[in-house]
């Protein structure tokens, strides 16, 4: 790893502080994967990280699909060739 050092306004390291004890990481892991979602943003995500996220998800939302169980695999082919 490389060291860095980063200047935040009081308000943004309260704010992760708070965060990092509620959720038992520290400080710079929660940087370093603000630093990775910027990354990935802005280079676009990858086929397999698209993948991931929507197996992720699945089943966490309503889709208003009527025949999405009997038909997921095309919805899920459709959505990761793009």
């Amino acid at each position: 790893m490389v060291r860095t050092q980063v200047q935040l306004t009081e308000k943004q390291y309260e704010a992760l502080k708070r965060l990092s004890l509620k959720e038992n990481i520290s400080v710079a892991e929660l940087i370093r994967r603000g630093v990775n979602e910027i990354l990935l943003s802005a280079e676009g995500m990858e086929k397999e990280e698209r993948t991931k996220r929507a197996i992720a998800a699945a089943g966490r939302f309503r889709s208003g699909v009527k025949d999405l169980s009997a038909n997921h695999d095309i919805y899920f082919t459709e959505a990761i060739s793009k």
